[in-house]
């Protein structure tokens, strides 16, 4: 399979491409946007554009052609001038790179077996861009080196960057993606020329889900993107971990009666992710808001705010710790009783 058909540009990501293929001009251009929208696939396509040869040198970049000899390298994940940059565990995840390579470890981490893969972009990938940058462009178009999620960088990833970001030598162009700027260093953000990418239209986004997601209609694929923010990835990546939309409107008032079996099975990031959401929507309404994951009838009624608050916290440290290897029965109680105590209505002063 090629890499444009694992990394196929989404149907609201189409125009944007041509948008920002006219528009960015810098060397160095910052993606930014809510997950779940295909950034990934976007900062690809991006840089299929400017390395595709079907069109005459100097001439404005286009959407790549999928038909010249640079689109067959960058398919084949072999093309000399462009480096993808991703953390250890994404790039396992996307299946990026050369079949059944092993993730690259650091000096300070050779010979272990067991260590699980970085969530972090290290300063050892990134010194590769630096040697990377200093080469001339093999096919003469330009060098493109495309760095996901940028804010993974740790801090010394992102000062090492600093300097071949601020002045590339000869060809070098970069592409940085991310959904977190504001972890992002403010010194790296200053260098690179700025562009959001639009979350898709409702209707956009439940057509394609519906699409899809054999046998799944227009009212369920709704109720999967709401569920997901209006993030479609999300939406999908969620129904294949096992989120049903029959039964996800029954969550919240499950959750307040401490019930485990919607949930028994799902991974704790996902519970911890679903409560969170559960806990936002019945802030809003408690502030008289709008909800945003669930409908509103479906949301227990009278929950107090400032045990909402303090839930809202413990979930953010869950969060911090959710592929821990906890025992997941117990951690699964723990949360839900967590989420009842924080649910149920006050009790009346006498």
């Amino acid at each position: 399979m090629s890499d444009a058909a694992r990394f196929p540009l989404w149907p609201w990501l189409q125009q944007p491409l041509v948008e920002a293929l006219a528009q960015l001009g810098s060397h160095a251009a910052l993606l930014h946007g809510d997950e779940g929208i295909g950034q990934f696939e976007f900062a690809l396509a991006l840089a299929r554009g400017w390395l595709c040869e079907a069109r005459p040198m100097g001439a404005a970049a286009a959407p790549a052609c999928g038909r010249c000899a640079s689109c067959h390298l960058i398919d084949a994940g072999s093309h000399p001038d462009l480096l993808v940059v991703l953390p250890e565990a994404l790039q396992l995840s996307l299946g990026w790179g050369a079949a059944g390579a092993e993730p690259a470890a650091s000096d300070g981490e050779k010979g272990s077996k067991t260590r699980k893969p970085s969530q972090e972009i290290k300063v050892d990938a990134i010194r590769q861009v630096v040697q990377f940058s200093q080469h001339t462009a093999s096919r003469g178009r330009a060098k493109v080196v495309l760095v996901h999620p940028a804010e993974r960088m740790n801090m010394v990833a992102a000062n090492t960057l600093l300097k071949t970001l601020e002045e590339p030598p000869g060809q070098v162009r970069f592409v940085l993606s991310g959904a977190a700027l504001d972890q992002l260093l403010p010194t790296v953000r200053s260098r690179c020329q700025a562009w959001r990418l639009p979350m898709p239209d409702a209707a956009t986004a439940i057509h394609w889900l519906r699409d899809t997601v054999e046998g799944l209609d227009e009212p369920a694929a709704a109720v999967l993107l709401a569920g997901a923010g209006g993030q479609p990835l999300t939406a999908l990546a969620r129904h294949q971990m096992g989120v049903d939309a029959r039964l996800w409107p029954q969550l919240p008032k499950a959750v307040a009666q401490g019930e485990a079996g919607l949930v028994s099975a799902w991974p704790l990031p996902l519970l911890i992710e679903t409560l969170q959401k559960i806990c936002h929507d019945v802030c809003c309404v408690a502030v008289g808001a709008a909800p945003r994951f669930f409908p509103a009838a479906s949301l227990p009624e009278g929950a107090d705010l400032e045990r909402l608050t303090a839930w809202s916290q413990e979930l953010r440290k869950a969060s911090r710790h959710a592929e821990h290897p906890w025992n997941a029965g117990l951690k699964v109680e723990s949360l839900l009783l967590q989420a009842r105590a924080a649910l149920a209505r006050p009790r009346p002063a006498r």
